[in-house]
Parts: C-alpha cells; structure tokens; sequence
C-alpha cells in the first residue's frame, strides 16, 4: 500500500509543476489532476477489499467438498 502512496505523492508534485508551467486552466494541469485521482481510486479500492472468510478459504482449497457445491436454479 505505501507503494501507492508514494506514486500518488509524485504524482501530485507533477500536476503542480504542470500546473504552474502551463497554467491551472491547461489541458496538462487537468490531465495531471486526473492522474492523481485515478490513483487515490485505486488506493481506496484496495483498503475497501475484503478478507476471505474461513468458509471461502476452505472452499478455495477444496472445491469438491459438499459444503462448497453451488446450486444453479
């Protein structure tokens, strides 16, 4: 995760140098922006995946068992 963390903070220094170069209303000052939100939704994606429960652990290591089957209507 602090991998992530690390990319978004250069990223944010490069849309502030975008910006200041090319002036906060550029296409380059949005899209460097955009970059930046694209990776917090990433971030934030990974801290909402969930942990796999016992019963999905087990059933990952032992498909055939009963208690795993899945029934289609």
């Amino acid at each position: 995760m602090s991998d992530i963390q690390e990319k978004i903070q250069q990223e944010v220094q490069s849309a502030r140098e975008a910006c200041d170069s090319s002036g906060s209303s550029s296409s380059e000052c949005a899209a460097a922006w955009d970059a930046v939100e694209e990776l917090q939704a990433e971030a934030s994606h990974q801290r909402q995946k969930q942990a796999k429960n016992s019963l999905e652990t087990y059933c990952e290591d032992n498909p055939e068992a009963a208690e795993c089957r899945v029934y289609e209507d």
